[in-house]
């Protein structure tokens, strides 16, 4: 099949897949150390976008806002994909094919591709077609730490990381192995939304990653007639929500079919209209989030170790 064609490529330049879960957890006990920091040695700041709940939004958002950082606030900027079942990162940043690698160091190391001045790695580089990566944890987790540290992201002041939703494997797999410059919630209004937004957002305080906020997406529609605008899910739970934790609301992204368009096409209203109301959007949660590094300093505490009884 396709992907098992993906994880022979992935083996074929240094990384093994595990069979087990038991091998599994013992093989990547024993790559983490020496390979902790490889491509990600001159990496300042990793940030998670994240959430709890599926389709509220959470690719489009970490999109833009990467590209955003890079084209409207001068920063040399990262992006990761991590979902590894359901990668969406290559359609929305037009990316397509296997990257290239850097064999010059003692590892092979993966060169990612870019595109609106934003590094990328995704495994959707490795997949044909819409046939699905049908694997478990363990080599899921071995995929993710390939593409974490296996890649040469040279110089970066921000790593964008999209996140997968849950609160399983990908996200305790990311905490636990380097230290996260903070998380940044992206939920839409509605209590539905909320309630699992509000699961991710213990987590990752158990995890001692540092809350930067809460990006509000889908937050009104305005008619393009008329210009009445409705919040068709609900009004005031993200700020409720973000009281309750002690964090800002980053940002309010609006229900327009422009970001929908655009993002299929590749093309993300960032970079194709990028003096435009959706942009200006998109930068203000930039800034935002880049300010709150800023207030939190470069250095975390080391995230616990997280064990299953």
């Amino acid at each position: 099949m396709r992907w098992r064609r993906a994880a022979d490529w992935l083996g074929d330049v240094g990384w093994r897949f595990a069979a087990t879960a038991t091998s599994g957890a013992v093989r990547q006990q024993q790559q983490l150390q020496p390979q902790k920091k490889l491509g990600l040695k001159d990496v300042q700041h990793i940030v998670a976008i994240t959430s709890a709940k599926g389709g509220v939004g959470k690719s489009t958002t970490a999109v833009n806002v990467a590209v955003a950082m890079a084209t409207r606030l001068g920063l040399r900027v990262g992006l990761l994909d991590a979902d590894i079942h359901g990668p969406s990162i290559p359609t929305l940043m037009n990316l397509r094919g296997k990257p290239e690698l850097d064999k010059t160091g003692s590892q092979a190391l993966m060169l990612p591709k870019e595109n609106y001045r934003v590094k990328t790695m995704s495994f959707g580089f490795f997949l044909e077609g819409d046939e699905p990566v049908v694997w478990r944890g363990p080599m899921v987790n071995n995929a993710f730490d390939k593409m974490l540290f296996g890649t040469e992201w040279g110089r970066l002041d921000i790593l964008v990381v999209d996140m997968p939703p849950g609160t399983g494997d990908a996200q305790i797999n990311l905490g636990q192995r380097i230290p996260l410059s903070g998380a940044a919630l992206v939920s839409t209004p509605q209590d539905v939304a909320l309630i699992d937004v509000r699961r991710g957002a213990q987590m990752f305080l158990k995890m001692r990653v540092p809350l930067l906020g809460i990006i509000e997406n889908m937050s009104s529609h305005t008619c393009s007639r008329c210009g009445h605008v409705e919040h068709i899910f609900g009004v005031g739970g993200v700020e409720r929500a973000a009281r309750d934790y002690g964090v800002e609301v980053l940002g309010e992204v609006p229900l327009h079919v422009d970001i929908q368009s655009k993002s299929d096409a590749g093309t993300p209203v960032v970079a194709s209209d990028p003096r435009g109301a959706l942009a200006a959007s998109y930068t203000q949660i930039a800034e935002r989030i880049v300010a709150r590094l800023q207030q939190l300093g470069p250095s975390q505490p080391a995230a616990p170790k997280i064990s299953v009884e």
